[in-house]
């Protein structure tokens, strides 16, 4: 008799700044369950009845080893398709599903994919400050504490000060201006490559704030200071402009934190016009698409460096690692620091030693959830501010 899923529960927690959804899969064998992450933060209750009204009833009673027809299935199902609520609910099913193949075969998952290439994943964390002083000083606390890759971001994505330019009347929002970005951002490159050892790799988030031919002006003008890579230069409606980048500079590139559709990422990895794909896992649909980008991204000479920061659940983050020790072709992994809290929330979280994060070698994705403490932290419901940006005249513009 095949093992069957019996339920697909949601839970809704937020024990750090950023709202989690955990998908929890029952099965007809006594005590057998996994756990996927579903989290899109800033549109939690829609995973939540994308999950409850429509992926639940529908898999009630399949078989919890057919991993890959039920995630195929699950993605055509809808017949529209490669959204982020949709492919985010889709991913708490087969994240968990991959769990419980796991503890069926008594392995952890990073075992199922074909075993480790590594030991453990070398990370990298955020150093941020309001002027250069402040973030060199803060990376070299983290280098201190044993990390050796650091991203360094100057007040916020988007630097500081644009708000104090907009006009009377002007609404509240997360102001930026992209001229004023460059030669912000260069000065603090800068500063903070100066302060520290050469040997410590750095790291810059532009998020897409800036115009295309801007983009391609930064990208050769920080080219001197050897970053280990520059994360979303683009935003994904113009990811034709690579090409352009590609042809003027030598700056290593990392994409695809907004990245739902393959074709978003394919022709990147193919015409190897980026280093790093970066996508977050669970908005792609969870390990099995992953599984899949990460073999055609090696092909192409191309590393993953998996989104990873607090709005990756804990759960979202083991399954990162079982991939990053496994890939071929792994990169980096963004690290966020949990409190003892999430730990607390999430049993068999992984930990960091020397910035190398070690899997827990048990079996499925290794963690689990405690129901009662996450209930505990149910989800806020606050408008997010950080996505409602503007250029310094007003007018809305892309995060």
């Amino acid at each position: 008799m095949p093992v069957t899923i019996t339920d697909v529960r949601t839970i809704l927690t937020q024990p750090g700044a950023s709202r989690l959804v955990i998908v929890k899969v029952l099965t007809s064998e006594d005590g057998l369950y996994g756990v996927g992450c579903a989290t899109f933060t800033q549109r939690v209750f829609a995973v939540e009845a994308a999950i409850e009204r429509h992926l639940k009833p529908f898999l009630v009673g399949r078989d919890v080893d057919r991993i890959e027809e039920t995630w195929q299935m699950s993605m055509v199902h809808g017949y529209w398709r490669n959204g982020p609520v949709l492919n985010n609910a889709i991913s708490g099913v087969d994240q968990a599903l991959w769990d419980i193949k796991g503890k069926r075969a008594d392995m952890p998952v990073y075992e199922l994919l074909g075993g480790k290439c590594r030991e453990a994943a070398a990370t990298y964390v955020h150093a941020e400050g309001s002027d250069p002083r402040e973030v060199a000083e803060r990376a070299q606390a983290l280098v201190d504490e044993g990390y050796r890759h650091v991203r360094i971001q100057l007040g916020g994505y988007g630097g500081a000060g644009a708000a104090d330019r907009r006009p009377h009347g002007s609404p509240d929002g997360n102001y930026f201006d992209p001229r004023a970005y460059g030669p912000t951002m260069l000065g603090m490159v800068e500063h903070v490559r100066g302060e520290l050892d050469e040997s410590i790799e750095l790291l810059h988030d532009v998020h897409e704030r800036l115009h295309p031919i801007d983009a391609v002006q930064f990208a050769k003008d920080v080219e001197p200071y050897r970053l280990f890579f520059l994360e979303d230069l683009l935003a994904p409606e113009d990811i034709g402009w690579f090409e352009t980048v590609r042809q003027q500079s030598a700056t290593p590139l990392a994409m695809g934190e907004l990245f739902n559709n393959p074709h978003e990422w394919r022709g990147l990895i193919t015409d190897r016009l980026i280093d790093f794909v970066r996508v977050h896992v669970s908005q792609i649909g969870g390990i099995t698409p992953a599984r899949s980008l990460a073999l055609l991204a090696d092909t192409f000479g191309v590393r993953t460096a998996w989104h990873g920061p607090g709005d990756t659940s804990p759960v979202g983050h083991a399954a990162n690692l079982h991939l990053d020790v496994w890939a071929p072709n792994f990169g980096i992994q963004e690290w966020y620091r949990p409190s003892e809290l999430e730990y607390e929330v999430f049993p068999g979280l992984p930990r960091v030693e020397q910035g190398y994060l070690y899997p827990n070698d048990l079996p499925g994705l290794g963690i689990d959830i405690d129901e009662q403490l996450a209930a505990a932290h149910p989800c806020d419901e606050a408008v997010e501010q950080w996505t409602q940006t503007r250029l310094p005249d007003g007018s809305p513009a892309r995060p």
